[in-house]
């Protein structure tokens, strides 16, 4: 039986598809986009054409840019020596909430997690060890985040990077065990900034 036109169907279907969005708010959202004036709609449906096409991976950190290399790393006023090592490009945007953090970034696009089929080789790990070649670096802040996933891959980057004879630390967990970096307040993540350790 079917309970809509073919298009709103799939509509709800797409929407459905979304993190975070069941069945019920996928219809509520597909509702609502369908009663809305026409350029409501058609105007996220420009926002997410231009995101696809104009947003590309930053070539230095791997963060998210529409200009590359991307804002941060081009931005002079930051610390050239302190790099921060995040998984996702959300996870920049949660750190740089904080105010607490000056240098600069990369981001690894995953971690390390065997029954999901995620391996170092598909980590943007090569990449960080080219950007430590110049020896300017003097500190690697390891931010993934302190889950299972997060904690196996800052040991194996940490066991990689020992012989680099480079400073390389651990946010502190003053952020909960199992949370992701983008869902913690601001207070909590400078705490975690300002009490991150060396990794032994």
């Amino acid at each position: 039986m079917h309970f809509y036109a073919r298009p709103v169907a799939r509509l709800i279907d797409e929407l459905s598809k979304l993190p975070g969005i069941g069945p019920k708010t996928a219809q509520r959202l597909a509702f609502h986009l369908l009663n809305a004036p026409a350029d409501v709609a058609l105007s996220l449906a420009r926002a997410l054409e231009e995101a696809r096409t104009a947003i590309s991976y930053c070539s230095v950190c791997g963060n998210f840019t529409d200009d590359d290399p991307c804002f941060i790393c081009r931005d002079e006023r930051r610390r050239r020596d302190v790099i921060c090592v995040v998984e996702r490009p959300r996870d920049v945007v949660a750190m740089e909430k904080t105010r607490a953090f000056k240098g600069l970034y990369h981001v690894l696009h995953g971690a390390i997690s065997p029954m999901d089929g995620v391996g170092p080789e598909q980590l943007r790990i090569k990449e960080l060890f080219k950007r430590l070649e110049g020896g300017e670096v003097l500190e690697l802040i390891l931010a993934t985040n302190p889950n299972v996933e997060g904690d196996a891959t800052a040991l194996y980057l940490a066991g990689l990077l020992k012989p680099l004879n480079l400073k390389v630390t651990r946010i502190a967990h003053g952020l909960p065990v199992g949370a992701d970096l983008e869902y913690a307040d601001q207070i909590t993540l400078s705490k975690s900034l300002e009490g991150r350790r060396e990794m032994k």
